[in-house]
């Protein structure tokens, strides 16, 4: 799990919503990249938006950009839905390092942030 070093002090809150993610099947198997929307953010997991369905219990590997800080996640699908045509999976994380929690709660902080003043 690398970060590079922080630079800004200002958060792209445009940038927030999008992340990249690798599936990995309960196989082992590396079967899907691609890029997806964050719908909710806690320091426990993710709630996304994909256009391909992702499988209850497959592992992701996600990464998650926050100003130069990129963060890698490693987590389980514990749950997913269909709604509207779109895939809404829901993801625990597993195995996030020190560093990583630390940006990833500057990002969880800015993403509730964000969502409060778009209500």
């Amino acid at each position: 799990m690398t970060t590079s070093t922080e630079h800004r002090h200002s958060i792209r809150k445009n940038s927030l919503h999008l992340l990249d993610y690798l599936v990995i099947d309960k196989n082992g198997l590396q079967t899907t990249y691609s890029m997806g929307r964050t719908l909710d953010v806690s320091e426990n997991g993710l709630k996304i938006e994909t256009t391909e369905p992702i499988s209850k219990g497959d592992t992701l590997l996600i990464t998650v950009g926050l100003e130069e800080d990129l963060v890698d996640l490693r987590g389980e699908v514990v749950h997913t839905e269909i709604l509207d045509e779109r895939h809404i999976t829901g993801i625990e994380f597993r195995d996030i390092s020190a560093e990583g929690k630390r940006i990833f709660k500057k990002y969880a902080e800015a993403f509730r942030s964000m969502q409060t003043n778009n209500a």
